[in-house]
């Protein structure tokens, strides 16, 4: 009931506007700001700099804000790393509201000498040292940009405790070694990797396996310690 009032407040206001408001002053003159665009309001944002979002919608600027489009805002968008996707709103006379979702960064990616962060959408970004990506693990291994994001979703599905991750390394043959932060490796299968994920857990909470570096899964019903 509140937003039919304030739509037919709103008729009120376009009608008087376009229909009392003298040649000089009329709506459609260049020089009038009634319902242009003015203002741009960001929330929600991170990751990504408001800066960098209000230059990219440069051009929304004084246009009228009954035909501006989400596409016409989400689109331009899309350029900026981080970007996911975005709600918008329209605050009446001229201000847009946009709030923005971002992808997360999941890992540092490392391919022949270059440094990337991988999102959780496997985009791979361009590393910039920041302090917010100092805790996040390492991953190895031509393609593992591709596979790593389903392969960490599959781990925290088993409730495999992904923290205590310090690499990832990912082989051709489509397995990975995990490398843990206390120097722990465990090395799982191709085939059967939900099972040897949940194995690998039960082993590390067991005492005598305390001492072992290296928990070998490759082999099927078959466990190699080193």
């Amino acid at each position: 009931m509140i937003k039919f009032y304030r739509i037919f407040l709103l008729l009120i206001v376009l009608i008087f506007s376009t229909t009392f408001v003298s040649k000089e002053h009329n709506l459609t003159s260049k020089n009038n700001n009634l319902f242009k665009i003015l203002d741009i309001e960001i929330l929600n944002n991170h990751l990504i700099k408001k800066d960098i979002i209000k230059e990219k919608l440069a051009e929304i600027y004084n246009k009228n804000i009954f035909f501006i489009s989400r596409e016409d805002i989400e689109k331009p968008l899309k350029q900026i790393n981080f970007f996911k996707s975005i709600d918008v709103k329209k605050k009446y006379p001229n201000t847009i509201i946009i709030k923005v979702f971002e992808t997360k960064p999941v890992a540092i990616f490392y391919k022949k000498s270059n440094k990337y962060l991988l999102d959780s959408s496997s985009k791979l970004i361009k590393f910039e040292d920041n302090n917010k990506f100092k805790k996040l693990p390492n991953i190895f291994g031509e393609e593992a940009d591709i596979k790593f994001v389903n392969f960490i979703s599959n781990l925290k599905k088993n409730n495999f405790p992904t923290d205590k991750i310090k690499s990832y390394y990912y082989f051709k043959i489509g397995r990975w070694d995990l490398h843990l932060i206390g120097g722990k490796i465990i090395k799982l299968p191709y085939l059967n990797v939900d099972n040897a994920i949940r194995k690998s857990l039960e082993l590390l909470e067991r005492k005598d396996f305390q001492n072992y570096k290296i928990i070998d899964l490759r082999v099927q019903d078959k466990i190699i310690v080193e």
